[in-house]
């Protein structure tokens, strides 16, 4: 129940700023302390049910710790912890800190995969990265302490946890080139590779982003982004902490139910408001909000002066609709922040300067996919999001395939270096090997340099090879998407083996309608679409919504969309058969 006594932390109080510039995470902690300042916790409405100082947060964690070392954990143990957007996290995470240990957050139940998925995704990552405990809330204790039980791992719930003795102990002084977390990227479920970070490259990531979107005195950070993701983990809880910021936080969960509770959320706070989403959250309040009206009259976005936009390929034309949607309401497109980023290299590697808003460049299909032009067909280009210019102490290059340094505007494969590149993948010295070479991060992404600014074009991973020429899966589904009837996210494309044992594009597709021909005229209608992108004919699979798989972050997953469709999982809806 909401307490209407409640009063939020505050956006400014005497205490000097100081943009992470500590030797270790506990010391951030330690000074967060001496404010007023802290983390402020949400319902489903945008209400205020908990207000948590930091000063509260810090003795919650030192207690923490504390029983931490008397149940036996000892500097390098690993604590694995399901990430709840909620104080009893935020405590438990800061007193594996304190404790030495490597707090490894992990990921909450979700609607996809439904409970025996959910417990074999966590037993994976439990085995990855060998926890001492797992710690959970108590509401999904029966499939997280399941998910224990298959490792051996032992199992316990925060409340019983917080209950138990919390004796006085000499508690380890943390090192800065120690590990401080470990951080599961949100397509690491079948393979998990934990990246480990250490307060020396934590610190550095979270000064540069704080120096890179010129964090102000009177700023305050509204989020409902999963903690167990980097962009929640690292840019929504580590950094205002780290740089003494409060903020206003919604459970994804919430969100997810009334998306716009986050523009709410916004609109009630009186500082300047930092904010950051995928491309899908923007496009889900766009969308929720074009059959209402009055805008102005519910929100007030005029003190939103950092959108961010990361996490996934950054669509120009969702951004305009959002900007479409609520410019009445006060927000401005200058406000939009890209910026580009991976767990490997803690969280941010470019970011957009402030009030630069989004910037694209036109570029040609035939550069994207390093094939002739065909003169037959009428060009063809595709809009590039800028995502901004490298962080503080981080170098950006683009390579060739064989190493070599690509000028501006060429397309190679992304590397950056900085102390913000991770130590390792856990327990991973092959993965570690393959991605890391002199101090320089193979991203796995393409893109190219343009005057200092950096253009993402996609994963190299992802990329559709067929009969010598590039196809980039973005540019299939997005083409789809202008069909009539789709949303972002209903369709993954990617290519298959076909029996002649040539490669073949394939593109899944959510289908909402239930008329026998209407769906046999769908497919068709998709199947030419595509064939006009690609110049070839297409295996296209009509499933049903809510089909297709998305990663812990919410971002579709082609890898596992095509492995479920490969092994018989999704079952495509049967057509019609013509007379």
């Amino acid at each position: 129940m909401t307490d209407l006594h409640l009063s939020p932390t505050p956006n400014d109080c005497p205490l000097p700023r100081r943009r992470a510039d500590f030797a270790t995470f506990a010391e951030a902690i330690d000074y967060a302390a001496r404010s007023d300042k802290g983390l402020n916790f949400h319902d489903m409405r945008g209400d205020l049910v908990r207000a948590y100082p930091f000063r509260e947060m810090r003795d919650d964690a030192l207690a923490m710790a504390r029983r931490l070392a008397a149940s036996g954990v000892v500097p390098g143990d690993r604590i694995a912890i399901i990430a709840e957007t909620s104080a009893e996290f935020a405590a438990l995470f800061c007193g594996c800190i304190y404790a030495g240990a490597w707090p490894v957050p992990l990921p909450l139940p979700t609607t996809f995969g439904g409970k025996d998925g959910y417990i074999e995704q966590l037993a994976v990552q439990l085995a990855s990265s060998d926890p001492k405990i797992l710690f959970y809330p108590a509401e999904i204790a029966d499939m997280a302490q399941a998910g224990a039980d298959r490792q051996g791992c032992r199992g316990m719930s925060w409340e019983d946890f917080a209950a138990t003795d919390a004796p006085e102990v000499t508690l380890p002084e943390a090192q800065p080139d120690d590990i401080c977390y470990l951080q599961y990227s949100s397509g690491s479920t079948r393979f998990p590779t934990g990246v480990a970070v250490t307060h020396r490259a934590l610190l550095h990531n979270l000064y540069g982003h704080a120096t890179g979107v010129d964090l102000g005195t009177n700023d305050r950070v509204v989020s409902w982004l999963p903690w167990y993701h980097d962009m929640g983990l690292v840019g929504c809880f580590l950094s205002p902490i780290a740089n003494q910021v409060s903020c206003d936080y919604l459970k994804t969960e919430h969100f997810a139910r009334r998306p716009l509770a986050w523009l709410d959320l916004i609109s009630r706070n009186s500082g300047q408001t930092l904010s950051y989403s995928p491309t899908f959250g923007y496009d889900i309040c766009a969308r929720r909000i074009s059959s209402q009206s009055h805008v102005a009259d519910r929100f007030d976005l005029s003190r939103w002066r950092t959108a961010g936009n990361g996490a996934d390929m950054i669509r120009p034309d969702v951004m305009q609709n959002f900007v479409n949607a609520f410019a009445d309401a006060g927000f401005r497109a200058s406000a939009f922040t890209p910026s580009y980023g991976l767990a490997e290299a803690t969280l941010a590697v470019t970011v957009m300067p402030p009030g630069e808003g989004i910037r694209v460049e036109l570029v040609p299909e035939e550069a994207l996919s390093g094939s002739p032009r065909d003169l037959s067909r009428p060009a063809r280009y595709r809009a590039i999001v800028n995502c901004g210019k490298p962080l503080p102490g981080m170098e950006v290059e683009i390579r060739g395939e064989q190493g070599q340094i690509k000028s501006d505007h060429q397309i190679g494969k992304v590397w950056c270096r900085g102390e913000s590149v991770m130590h390792s993948y856990f327990r991973n010295q092959e993965a570690t090997d393959d991605c890391l070479v002199d101090g320089w991060l193979d991203t796995g992404d393409m893109g190219y340099m343009a005057e200092g600014y950096l253009f993402i074009v996609g994963r190299a991973k992802d990329m559709i090879i067929i009969n010598g020429k590039n196809h980039w899966p973005q540019d299939i589904e997005w083409a789809v998407e202008q069909l009539p009837g789709f949303n972002h996210g209903d369709i993954a494309a990617f290519s298959i083996e076909a029996e002649n044992g040539e490669e073949v594009p394939a593109v899944l597709v959510h289908c909402r309608v239930s008329d026998p021909e209407e769906r046999v005229r769908l497919h068709d209608q998709i199947r030419d679409k595509v064939r006009s992108i690609t110049g070839m004919n297409c295996v296209v699979e009509l499933v049903p919504p809510r089909t297709l798989p998305r990663t812990s972050s919410g971002k579709l997953s082609r890898a596992k969309a095509k492995r479920l469709y490969l092994s018989g999982e999704i079952e495509p809806i049967k057509l019609l058969e013509a007379a």
